[in-house]
């Protein structure tokens, strides 16, 4: 059912985002908000709706919900993230009664709020929706539809996104019916409890697999984006005993000025994506069951558990760190299921102005691009491939992208020596140089340019994000960090996003040297780092193994 709700809604959605992007989720969920099964495109909505039903639920109790409402809010503290993620909610009544609900959140390319990157609290950000009901017992609210309309710059598109997250959670609503209709009410509930305990009881197995103890792990950002250079530390603890884990998170930095913070509901997500990785990564559906031998501990306050105003524009970057530091602590105890660190960022960028030709004014949104992933204990990392937390996120076609703004996108290549080198090599990170055709100003936020993707044991470290600007006179703009806002381009300028390689898994003086030779002679590594890094020496055109040398060399290093 959720698959065909995922569809309907990539199908009617208007905004590249959705439908190519696939930057949204929907969901069925039990009457007490638990998660039955989620048509997952970002795992870092693993939480989100599950959270922001309660949160509805709470704010109206079943009895104050009737048949035909749907309720909707993007309030950043409920659901975790920012408020372009509109969340869309049906209860499902049979029999006159709520036995489960519908629900849909979906980015919105647009909700006003300030166009500059940097944002200070909340309300800079745009339109805040409280819980509401945008849909009373069938008919819809058209006085709170248009001030929803009213408060964004694109409200054809906005409505149509409305639509299409209307018709995903209609879709649901009809399924489950139908369900309801063929197997009756208590059987279907007692399959939802089956599937729960079996989860449950699966999860909790692989838990005791893993040694008991107490593993520790830290990290960093470069910073809030306001607080220049000042760094937001990232520590963890995670705690095994038994079948139970638990996942501290209370010494993750207090929440910062700037806009990298995030709901709570973004930091237990954080916790339960790394969690079902380890545990249970290929058991579907994902559901309630799943998660509950971990317990989270998270107080308020946190850069993951932010409260009122803290801004919340780019929430979702530090949470991916933060699944990447868990890694990083139980590769002590788990170092068959665990991954090196990776580039960690959507390393997304935009601009935006007025077009000298039509006069009307432009978002040049260019989709995230990929990076290097880190390295296992029996593969290498992945090249070019959507950081951890952004999951099924498609980048935009390059027609399309180029179709919609006034924009050419230069060359999109693999960077040689950006993966950390190691038995397993890391991934490598994307080149991606963007030219602009008309003035424009120009925004990214891109994270973990000093805090480069760690390797695990004795593989090397990945090279790091990096941003900067190429005018068309050849001088170049270097931030201190991965961070640019409001810069203005010329037309001509270009604008480059490197992101990062992965980590390295093991001693690079491990891996085959039949190997080495393959990634020069593929590019991926060069012949100086094949000798630097890996002991081995290629030369000649075409390139050749030397094996005396190699061993010669191998010999020193060992």
């Amino acid at each position: 059912i959720t698959d065909e709700m995922k569809t309907n809604l990539m199908r009617t959605a208007y905004n590249m985002i959705i439908y190519e992007a696939l930057d949204f989720t929907v969901g069925l969920f039990d009457a007490n908000g638990d998660t039955i099964s989620i048509g997952l495109g970002l795992p870092m909505f693993i939480r989100g709706l599950s959270d922001a039903i309660k949160a509805k639920l709470a704010f109206y109790g079943h009895e104050g919900i009737e048949p035909g409402d749907i309720l909707l809010t993007n309030d950043s503290y409920i659901m975790g993230s920012h408020l372009n993620h509109m969340i869309f909610t049906l209860p499902i009544y049979w029999q006159g009664e709520i036995v489960a609900f519908a629900s849909s959140m979906a980015h919105w390319q647009d909700v006003g709020g300030v166009l500059g990157g940097v944002t200070r609290d909340i309300y800079s950000e745009g339109l805040q929706l409280p819980i509401v009901k945008i849909y009373k017992k069938g008919e819809q609210d058209r006085e709170l539809t248009e001030i929803i309309r009213t408060n964004v710059r694109f409200p054809s598109l906005a409505m149509g996104d409305f639509r299409a997250q209307i018709a995903a959670i209609k879709t649901g609503e009809k399924r489950f019916l139908e369900l309801l209709g063929r197997y009756g009410k208590e059987t279907v509930a007692d399959s939802i409890q089956h599937i729960y305990q079996q989860s449950e009881r699966l999860a909790r197995a692989n838990v005791a697999t893993i040694p008991d103890g107490v593993y520790e792990a830290e990290s960093f950002m470069d910073d809030d984006g306001v607080s220049i250079g000042k760094h937001i530390e990232i520590k963890v603890r995670v705690i095994v005993r038994g079948e139970e884990m638990t996942i501290d998170l209370s010494e993750v930095s207090r929440q910062v000025g700037g806009y990298y913070n995030s709901g709570a509901t973004a930091g237990r997500s954080a916790a339960e994506v790394a969690f079902k990785c380890v545990t249970s990564p290929l058991w579907l559906p994902i559901n309630h069951g799943s998660f509950l031998p971990l317990t989270i501990d998270l107080p308020p306050g946190r850069v993951i558990s932010a409260t009122k105003p803290a801004a919340t524009r780019w929430w979702m970057t530090i949470p991916m760190t933060v699944v990447d530091t868990i890694f990083k602590a139980l590769a002590q105890a788990i170092p068959e299921r665990v991954v090196a660190g990776h580039h960690a960022d959507l390393c997304s960028a935009g601009t935006y102005g007025v077009h000298p030709r039509t006069g009307k004014f432009f978002f040049g949104m260019i989709g995230p691009g990929g990076g290097g992933w880190g390295a296992k204990h029996n593969s290498d990392g992945m090249n070019d491939v959507i950081c951890l937390n952004d999951g099924d996120t498609h980048n935009g076609p390059v027609e399309a992208s180029e179709a919609k703004s006034p924009l050419v996108i230069e060359e999109l290549s693999l960077i040689q020596d950006s993966g950390g080198a190691g038995q397993f090599r890391g991934g490598l990170g994307l080149h991606r140089p963007i030219r602009t055709l008309v003035p424009a100003a120009f925004n990214t936020q891109t994270e973990r340019t000093q805090c480069g993707p760690w390797g695990l044991f004795e593989g090397q470290e990945g090279v790091a994000n990096r941003v900067y600007v190429r005018r068309a006179d050849g001088s170049i703009v270097q931030p201190p960090n991965g961070k640019l806002v409001n810069c203005e381009l010329g037309a001509g300028d270009v604008y480059v996003v490197d992101s990062g390689g992965g980590g390295g898994f093991g001693n690079p003086l491990q891996r085959p040297s039949e190997q080495v030779l393959a990634d020069v002679c593929a590019g991926y590594i060069s012949a100086e780092s094949a000798r630097r890094d890996y002991g081995v020496v290629v030369d000649g055109d075409p390139f050749e193994l030397d094996e005396q040398g190699t061993a010669e060399l191998r010999k020193k290093g060992a």
